[in-house]
């Protein structure tokens, strides 16, 4: 959903991020320096006095449907939940040059980290194909590793797409509501490669979020940062639900297929076709 003019300051998204790293932080989703987030900007954005340094910089692959837009995102290494506390110091804002294959990176004289996200990969790949297919003009990538959620990703037949899709909506109606396609399943694929950008941009053409099997989760959004965040929190807590039914003998059976299906229908999503 693309945002219309006049358009929101760089500021408003700078406390989003910050925000957000801390929500996920809360839920046990970012241990350590776990976790990354950028953001699309597809208007004019001027990076202001909070990041006055410029370097140039090369992407991994080109993305040129974000040419002359920019991308706040998160440094490699560093904490989510300390973004807040000094987000200048924590994020890069890139303005994407023109075919997509180089950028500006601006920084901050407190800048903390050496190079973005070691992820940057996945967050351009994600960027670069919903972006070019929709046309919208903001859209956020969020990455973290909440624990039920990737520890359910280590058992064999949640590794099915249908099947933890299932599994998951059938504990709560909110779950169903907003997130009525389920969730992608990612197969294990080392961290920050272009295999996992491919692989993470076809399943979030048809999910909201998407488990990186035995490592995380991606979600995204085109409303805004918390709305990525939310969706990993529903699927967590989803996840929490099916580790307290695993460890009680499996006594709860949740709600039946019938009546997920009544809840999509009820607030609009109809029921999502089977991949062959």
């Amino acid at each position: 959903m693309p945002i219309d003019a006049p358009f929101p300051g760089l500021e408003e998204f700078v406390a989003a991020v910050g925000e957000a790293g801390q929500r996920l932080s809360q839920i046990d989703a970012s241990e350590g320096a776990a976790g990354n987030i950028s953001v699309y900007l597809g208007w004019p954005v001027e990076p202001g006095s909070d990041f006055p340094h410029e370097e140039a910089i090369a992407f991994p692959a080109a993305v040129p449907a974000l040419a002359g837009g920019s991308l706040l995102v998160t440094g490699s290494g560093r904490r989510l939940r300390e973004i807040l506390c000094d987000p200048p110091a924590n994020l890069g804002l890139v303005r994407v040059g023109e075919g997509g294959r180089t950028g500006r990176l601006f920084t901050s004289p407190r800048r903390l980290f050496d190079r973005l996200t070691s992820e940057i990969d996945s967050h351009l790949g994600v960027h670069q194909d919903q972006v070019g297919r929709t046309g919208t003009n903001f859209h956020a990538v969020v990455h973290a590793q909440p624990v039920f959620l990737t520890y359910l990703s280590h058992i064999p037949r949640y590794q099915d797409e249908e099947l933890l899709s299932r599994h998951l909506l059938r504990w709560q109606p909110e779950t169903v509501v907003n997130l009525p396609e389920g969730v992608g399943v990612v197969p294990f694929l080392v961290p920050g490669t272009a295999e996992l950008a491919d692989a993470t941009s076809r399943s979030l053409r048809s999910h909201r979020i998407a488990v990186w099997s035995k490592h995380g989760v991606v979600a995204r959004s085109d409303r805004s940062v918390k709305r990525a965040v939310d969706r990993i929190e529903y699927a967590e807590t989803a996840a929490r639900y099916e580790y307290m039914n695993l460890t009680s003998g499996e006594a709860g059976r949740g709600l039946s297929e019938k009546e997920v299906d009544r809840i999509r229908r009820a607030f609009g999503n109809a029921k999502p076709r089977r991949r062959r």
